[in-house]
């Protein structure tokens, strides 16, 4: 059977487990189904099924599921368990997290209520779709105490991110849903995860995750997906029927077995994390470490209130600026200079040059700052790196010097 939902009596370890994984297919392990296509027990039940599925219902008893575009199962079990985790009446899986901010941003301009009221930072993808404007969107950007003022009637969506991308800035979700008042909110709980953080418990109307990260957990699988009450669910199920964004099966699967390991995997990262974010502290070469748990960095308290713990990212800011952060780039040998975060291995990336590069100027991170994801490696493996890197980010490194020759030139 189904587990029940977060709020029930189950832990959160329990659920992740077994939530979705019933076995009424008749297996332990849930299988892989790569159909595309479905047979139809009658022309008039076909249609019908069809009309269901395209318009955002779900595969009733009797239905057929048509076509994998409309309805999947392994699609289907993982959203269920997505949404017990969060705590809502539904999620509704897509190819990306991208992919499912689209189809949020789409539901409000089909709706007639384009007008978008953002804080920032967002996820650099995030702020430059709704900065073109491309998806038929307009956009006020605020902070927490201009939203109320920000709303007009056209106002579909406020959008928050906490912590946010990449400063790790905490935002009040409560506080937020009480000054959007009738205007649902978006949060994107990509950085904390069900795990740490379920914002529909504090209102929260949306609940976005580029699942790609944590919930997948291991740099194989591309997904996003959106935890909501069953009326927006269907709203979303449409748009994704109609723009072909569903989730592969086999995506599907690697997310929901990724579900499984997500609170143990979450916990060490964390554990590690706070070790690391106070020893980078005391480097020379640091301006100042931006995580949660360090001093002066929660003014609103919302650690244990909102979120059950500060996360694995941690953010540093270089004294030396954008030369430092490149040359401590560049010298990391344990962590990997790449794009993405949640994963088993740690990850460094440099946001202004990559997943922020789009952000206009005024709303960009500092040059100086670099954001490592920390993995399952050993604490003292990364630190001796991070370590290292920093001592060497002080020297300018052969390719600084090119650069710097080049430029000149």
């Amino acid at each position: 059977m189904t587990m029940p939902s977060h709020s029930s009596a189950a832990h959160f370890d329990t659920l992740a487990v077994h939530a979705g994984m019933n076995h009424l297919h008749g297996s332990h392990v849930p299988p892989i189904d790569l159909s595309t296509t479905n047979p139809l027990a009658s022309v008039l039940s076909g249609g019908d099924s069809y009309e269901n599925l395209a318009t955002g219902g779900t595969l009733g008893a009797g239905d057929s599921a048509v076509y994998q575009r409309l309805w999947q199962p392994g699609v289907a079990r993982f959203e269920d368990a997505l949404a017990a985790l969060e705590g809502t009446d539904a999620s509704v899986a897509f190819a990306s997290g991208m992919a499912a901010l689209t189809a949020c941003l789409m539901a409000i301009v089909t709706a007639g209520t384009p007008h978008v009221v953002a804080l920032r930072p967002l996820y650099g993808g995030t702020d430059h779709v709704l900065a073109t404007g491309l998806l038929g969107t307009t956009v006020t950007w605020t902070d927490l105490d201009g939203i109320s003022d920000a709303i007009r009637p056209d106002t579909g969506l406020v959008i928050l991110e906490t912590p946010a991308n990449p400063t790790l800035e905490l935002v009040d979700i409560a506080a937020a849903v009480r000054s959007a008042g009738t205007v649902p909110l978006l949060v994107d709980n990509t950085f904390a995860s069900p795990v740490l953080q379920r914002p529909a418990a504090h209102g929260a109307t949306l609940v976005l995750h580029s699942a790609t990260k944590y919930l997948g957990g291991h740099g194989d699988v591309m997904g996003g997906v959106v935890a909501t009450s069953e009326a927006w669910a269907t709203r979303l199920r449409q748009v994704r029927a109609l723009t072909g964004a569903l989730l592969h099966p086999f995506a599907a699967y690697l997310l929901h077995r990724g579900l499984r390991t997500l609170p143990i995997r979450v916990r060490v990262q964390q554990a590690t994390a706070r070790e690391l974010a106070t020893l980078l502290q005391t480097h020379p070469a640091v301006e100042r470490v931006m995580y949660p748990a360090l001093p002066g960095q929660d003014p609103l308290g919302l650690l244990g209130r909102q979120l059950d713990g500060p996360g694995s990212l941690i953010s540093i800011e270089l004294a030396g600026g954008y030369d430092a952060a490149a040359r401590f780039i560049e010298n990391c040998t344990l962590v990997t200079h790449a794009v993405s975060l949640g994963g088993v291995d740690s990850l460094v990336q440099h946001p202004a040059s990559l997943t922020h590069r789009p952000v206009e100027a005024s709303a960009k991170p500092h040059a100086g700052v670099v954001r490592v994801s920390i993995g399952l490696e050993h604490v003292d493996d990364l630190a001796a790196d991070l370590m290292a890197a920093l001592d060497a980010s002080d020297a300018p490194s052969a390719s600084a010097t090119t650069r710097s020759v080049t430029a000149a030139v």
